[in-house]
């Protein structure tokens, strides 16, 4: 049974998509940009608080679903600046605290709304 997981603590879906949706024990998030749902901008200030943002946007929706960071099995990256990777990636792994999802970083050429970073995740609980 496929459960949609939606929260106002997070940006709501500039497309046809789902916040997050769930399958079983499993949680899939939509790829996050760094987008305040309070204020509907596009945090830019820098890649650490732009990343920051991203990281707290899923945290949400893990959140509202019942799931921590600690229930992430896989995370997908896209970054239009791989420059930046040492940056975003030192907040990133912050976040984890009982071992590190597998993942993968890709450098692309343009994400939504001119974004620098965006993530996605798979949880399982």
């Amino acid at each position: 049974m496929k459960t949609i997981i939606q929260t106002n603590d997070a940006p709501t879906p500039i497309g046809p998509y789902s916040q997050g949706v769930m399958m079983g024990n499993i949680l899939f998030t939509s790829g996050q940009v760094g987008i305040d749902s309070s204020t509907g901008k596009l945090i830019l200030d820098d890649i650490e608080s732009e990343t920051k943002q991203v990281m707290q946007n899923l945290k949400s929706i893990l959140t509202k679903a019942g799931f921590d960071f600690s229930h992430v099995v896989k995370t997908t990256i896209f970054m239009k600046d791989m420059d930046l990777f040492k940056r975003m990636n030192e907040v990133y792994g912050s976040y984890f605290m009982n071992g590190f999802p597998a993942r993968e970083t890709v450098g692309v050429v343009s994400l939504p709304l001119d974004a620098n970073v965006e993530i996605s995740m798979i949880a399982v609980q």
